[in-house]
């Protein structure tokens, strides 16, 4: 009986169905273009990620680091069963497992290949397979010589050139008829593996019928194999081949989103809700597409790393009719503490843990139309219903005792759950006043994840603190016995007041009151063994300070300083010294508040002028000072240091400056509709030691426009408290000719566009825009979303009277209703400085 328990407590917590968990037949696509289970008829939903240890980069940087690749795979396969994900979707690299001809190459990348789909399937996690990638197997490194069909013919002449097409129907039919040598079946007869596509991101050329004929010949390839199951094929790589693309003979289309761009070397700031308001399909028109099924092969919120995006675009997915979708790529564990494989991605359960559980929402959200609530100024995703609770970051949501909640997932602290420590953590029933409680370790952030990838080059740093925790269950009381059953995991206690001290690990917590209950701690249950536990070991490394001074401050601001900082012991101390160059000195202690410390700035130093100052990390080895981790303290007499962070404080009614090119140049995303005739450089002025950004239109031709945005939030909160004393916006730039037209705009949180236009002369000049001259329009979404048919404005719906304290984008766009001289005519725009004043 308890088994049978156990199995649904298990099978609930891990996402599927009990159905699911005994196996099902397989899917199939209705007249309707609808996934529906064989057997049930009931639509199917799937949710999961892109992961590619075996091949590439993943692969050698695992191999270089001297960790065993298929433990790696089997660590992360369990966390992937942790998240409850039940979708995983791969573009084979054929660039590492084929030659020329398309022979399949039985060799190292293959094998473990094969060892990740019987991992996956121990974890009831269905597989799509995308045989053909045409990518090299470089990336980030350069591409290396493989001597396949891919590496001889690239992307573009395989769709084309009918040699290519012979060997990529050799490697098609050599792909489906081989056997897995760990599982003994076929990919047909491989009940998990539910579908494939053809190829991945293909770029289509030339005549429209080749597309058709190319497309059909490869399904008929794979068919002629043997293979039954649905065939899908992208459509919007080459939206301007979706027609040709729907003439062909397969099931169901992919699409792929990335509403924030790509590699933008760093992490992008601002609430991007407004972004991922809806999918945009714009193939609805063509004949048969509806009768289509749709997947998402790949999706990102690429370069963000807050935790309230995925069940948005969960929800968009869904509205828009998508059944499959599978995020873009989940980091392997062995090398998420440097984010090498793919920089513009970073998920990771260990290393991004509110992330992976805001994809934990983002599963109920898609797979079972759960509505969570999501919080763009809290950084939290979350869910709440009579079982689950999960949420993303500390969260005061009062839960009722009356819900019979069985599934706790969070970071931080709740009305369930309050926690020190900032690893994740999961509590699951087994029983009346029986939980399984399993703990992540610390993880602190060294520097910015989405900046350039290196393996020298660590982002995140794992620390497995003693944290208290305390935990209030109804049945579970304020005492029960807590005991560790992973490996090496030993401890044993009763606790009298649901509080007590916990390192990383899985734990059985069990109320005097509940029936008895002995398991195997090894006992496998669905398809978790009760003691699996898997994260990373703790990093031997020095103490590390990573913080990032405010750009601007005044008399008024009410701050703090926030640092994350590695390798601190519980006896040791944390403080700033601040050194304000009127001669003013004083320090404070820093406080832990979950991975950071905080210390507020003292009044004495928020004085008119520059603010210097240390952060100091006393231990009883001694003192390391901070920027530059120098092992002394700023009052010794050698000190020698000349580095510090630094702080200009101003006066109330100082200028807020919101944009300087010479400061800001590498915090900009660009609108350019036309890269071969538009162009963005920075220049010099006539100004000393200034720099300008110049937009530039080789030919204008009075439709298109193009500008920027940066993100200023960060400056205007920092300022919040004097911002009443502002009243306009002054630009210093100029044009390539007198009275040229653009536009500024100020962006808000909720997603509202306050612009008005301004005119330039030919000559640097000041440009004052009163605010009050703001009037409310759409807003433009930067950086342009991938694919480029997503919607490029966005309009709230709501109007809002305009506020300062609302802002935290500024626009700068130029092109539109040149006068008549201008068009044609290479006009430019150069902007130095935005200023309010």
């Amino acid at each position: 009986m308890f088994r049978k328990f156990l199995m649904i407590a298990l099978s609930l917590v891990l996402g599927i169905s009990m159905a699911d968990a005994q196996g099902n037949k397989g899917i199939y696509i209705d007249k309707a273009g609808k996934i529906r289970w064989e057997g049930t008829n009931k639509e199917a939903y799937f949710f999961g990620v892109n992961y590619s240890a075996p091949f590439v980069f993943g692969y050698r940087h695992i191999k270089a680091k001297g960790v065993n690749i298929e433990e790696a795979i089997r660590q992360d396969v369990y966390h992937l069963a942790r998240l409850g994900i039940n979708a995983y979707r791969i573009h084979v690299f054929d660039s590492e497992i084929s030659d020329s001809l398309g022979n399949i190459k039985d060799n190292e990348h293959l094998r473990l290949f094969d060892f990740l789909i019987a991992e996956l399937k121990k974890r009831n996690i269905k597989i799509l397979l995308t045989p053909i990638a045409y990518w090299g197997n470089g990336y980030p490194e350069k591409d290396m010589p493989t001597g396949s069909f891919s590496f001889k013919y690239g992307k573009k002449e395989a769709l084309v050139n009918k040699e290519a097409w012979k060997a990529q129907e050799n490697y098609l039919t050599q792909f489906f008829q081989r056997i897995n040598r760990y599982t003994g079946k076929s990919y047909q007869d491989d009940v998990d593996i539910l579908a494939t596509e053809i190829n991945n991101e293909p770029h289509h050329s030339g005549a429209k019928e080749l597309t058709t004929e190319y497309i059909s010949l490869m399904v008929n390839a794979v068919r002629k194999t043997g293979w039954t199951k649905p065939i899908f094929y992208n459509i919007s790589e080459s939206p301007k081949y979706a027609d040709a693309v729907v003439k062909s003979n397969v099931q169901g289309h992919s699409f792929q989103w990335y509403p924030s761009g790509l590699v933008a070397g760093r992490t992008q700031k601002g609430n991007f809700l407004p972004h991922v308001s809806k999918y945009n399909i714009p193939f609805d028109s063509i004949p048969g597409f509806n009768k289509r099924a749709k997947i998402v092969y790949e999706f990102d919120g690429a370069d963000i790393a807050d935790s309230y995006l995925y069940p948005a675009m969960a929800r968009s997915f869904r509205n828009a009719g998508f059944q499959w979708a599978t995020m873009f790529a989940y980091e392997p564990l062995a090398i998420a503490d440097v984010n090498t494989e793919y920089q513009t991605h970073y998920l990771n359960l260990a290393y991004t843990p509110s992330k992976a559980i805001s994809f934990m929402i983002a599963n109920k959200q898609f797979r079972d139309g759960l509505q969570p609530v999501l919080s763009y100024d809290h950084n939290l995703s979350e869910l709440l219903n009579d079982t689950l609770f999960y949420y993303s970051n500390s969260t005061a949501v009062p839960v009722p005792k009356r819900k019979p909640l069985k599934h706790i997932a969070g970071v931080g602290t709740s009305s369930i759950v309050a926690y020190e420590g900032n690893g994740a953590y999961f509590l699951d029933k087994l029983a009346e006043g029986v939980w399984r409680l399993e703990v992540m370790p610390d993880v602190i952030n060294l520097t910015d994840p989405f900046g350039k990838a290196s393996p020298k080059r660590k982002v995140n740093a794992i620390e497995w603190n003693t944290n208290h925790i305390k935990i209030s269950l109804p049945d579970l009381g304020e005492a029960f016995a807590v005991k560790g059953i992973n490996e090496g995991n030993n401890l044993v206690l009763q606790t009298e007041s649901n509080s007590f001290l916990i390192t990383p690990g899985t734990y059985l917590l069990q109320s005097p009151k509940a029936k008895e209950f002995k398991p195997q701690p090894s006992e496998k249950i669905g398809l978790l063994a009760l003691n699996e536990f898997v994260a990373p070991k703790a990093d031997e490394m020095d103490v590390f300070v990573n913080h990032q001074p405010e750009r601007t401050l005044s008399v008024n601001s009410a701050k703090e300083i926030k640092a994350s900082v590695f390798g601190v012991q519980p006896d040791d101390e944390v403080k700033v010294i601040f050194n304000h160059l009127s001669g003013i000195r004083k320090e404070t202690i820093m406080v832990k508040r979950g991975a950071q410390y905080l210390a507020p700035i003292p009044q004495e130093v928020l004085k008119p002028g520059l603010l210097r100052y240390f952060i100091v990390v006393k231990s009883l080895k001694g003192n390391i000072t901070f920027p530059g981790s120098l092992k002394a303290s700023p009052y010794d007499w050698d000190f020698y240091s000349k580095d510090a962070y630094e702080v200009f404080i101003n006066q109330p009614q100082s200028a807020i400056t919101l944009f300087d090119a010479r400061e800001d140049r590498d915090k900009l995303n660009y609108y350019n509709p036309d890269w071969e005739n538009y162009g963005l450089s920075f220049v010099s002025t006539s100004e000393n030691n200034k720099l300008a950004i110049r937009s530039i239109m080789k030919k204008s031709n009075n439709k298109d426009f193009m500008g920027w945005q940066t993100f200023i939030g960060d400056l205007v909160e920092d300022r919040a408290q004097d911002l009443d004393n502002f009243n306009s916006l002054v630009i210093k730039g100029n044009g390539s000719f007198k009275n040229m037209k653009a536009k500024i705009a100020l962006i808000s949180k909720e997603g509202n566009s306050y612009s008005s236009f301004f005119t330039l002369t030919d000559v640097i000049s000041e440009i004052k825009v009163p605010l009050t001259d703001l009037n409310q329009e759409q807003m433009l979404l930067l950086p342009r979303a991938y694919p480029g048919f997503q919607p490029l404005f966005y309009q709230s719906g709501v109007n809002k009277n305009f506020s300062l304290k609302d802002i935290e984008r500024l626009e700068v766009t130029f092109g539109y209703d040149m006068v008549a001289e201008l068009v044609n005519k290479e006009v430019s725009m150069s902007i130095s400085e935005i200023s309010l004043k």
